[in-house]
């Protein structure tokens, strides 16, 4: 589109001419401005409130969808626990079939009288004593590998990730051998060394990447008011990341509490952990589906209170580092 020229009588441009031509272009802008002003009405529209809502019920429906997926195989099990064995092998499964306890006495020894206790306390004190002997370790290393940088630290870190690449399996045997020289099979000492060394890579990774988002200025005042290291770690430290802490203590004390290979071989009775206890609902004589089930949750009870009792730090804990 072009603007029409305007001049005077002879050709040539005078006022009434030059007139026009800001009238002309006065008037193109104010129909281009005019055209364009119903499409950015119309893209910048509110939403109504009917739109709003249906979005916000079924962004609820969808959340539920989901969470109902992730609870599910829990429900099931909880469900075939509370069956008695003839009504949890049917196939298809029985819903409706009467509820009982039985496999929950079974559990606690009603009818064998081998109890749990000592298979769940060999777990908690090898997770629990691994945990915290991790926590202190890998925070002491995070600590020169993020803020206090030692020389090829980057080296340091792939190093520790490079171990969690051979396969657990490879090292059993050596492992095994060792234990039995230095006369540690089958005791909670093993268990600890084991858990701690399997722990330590991540821990250490997750520790780094947390004490990374921790102010050095703030470091470097309180060591300007003359605070020395361990009140450093004490007061300032371990406040700023106790999320960090709580994921990877939680993460932990996770991996502790599920292993199996390790204990399963090199654990018989003594120092035998509740996974193993559990394999042991699986006989030659069949797999008793009720008692798995009932045993599996009790088992992770305790994960699921420590997860539920870290939830906040949790959550705080697994986005820091995130792009803000």
């Amino acid at each position: 589109m072009s603007i029409p020229d305007i001049t005077g009588p002879a050709g040539t441009t005078g006022p009434a001419g030059a007139a026009g031509q800001l009238g002309a272009a006065d008037q193109l802008g104010t129909t281009v401005q005019t055209g364009a002003e119903p499409s950015r009405q119309k893209a910048s529209a509110p939403r109504r409130p009917g739109q709003r809502r249906t979005g916000k019920i079924l962004l609820g429906l969808l959340a539920w969808l989901v969470g109902l997926l992730f609870v599910s195989p829990l429900l099931w099990m909880l469900l075939t626990s509370l069956h008695a064995e003839t009504d949890a092998s049917t196939n298809p499964p029985s819903f409706f079939a009467p509820l009982t306890l039985e496999s929950y006495s079974n559990f606690f020894g009603g009818d064998s009288g081998v109890s749990p206790w000592p298979a769940l306390i060999n777990s908690a004190v090898a997770a629990i004593v691994s945990t915290l002997i991790v926590l202190v370790l890998s925070t002491m290393a995070a600590y020169s590998l993020a803020i206090r940088r030692i020389q090829r630290w980057s080296d340091v870190l792939f190093f520790l990730l490079s171990t969690k690449m051979l396969p657990m399996v490879a090292g059993l045997l050596p492992i095994y051998l060792v234990a039995q020289a230095f006369g540690i099979l089958d005791t909670w000492l093993l268990l600890i060394i084991i858990y701690s060394a399997m722990n330590m890579p991540i821990a250490v990774w997750m520790m780094r990447s947390f004490l990374a988002e921790v102010p050095v200025e703030v470091l470097e005042a309180a060591e300007l008011d003359g605070a020395r290291l361990p009140r450093v770690f004490m007061q300032i430290l371990l406040p700023l990341t106790a999320p960090g802490l709580a994921a990877t203590a939680l993460i932990c004390f996770i991996f502790s509490w599920n292993e199996l290979l390790f204990a399963n071989v090199l654990t018989s009775t003594a120092a035998s952990t509740a996974p193993v206890f559990l394999t042991s609902f699986v006989t030659s004589q069949g797999l008793f589906l009720s008692q798995v089930c009932a045993a599996s949750l009790i088992i992770s009870v305790p994960v699921l209170v420590a997860g539920i009792a870290a939830q906040d730090k949790l959550v705080q804990g697994l986005s820091m580092g995130a792009v803000k």
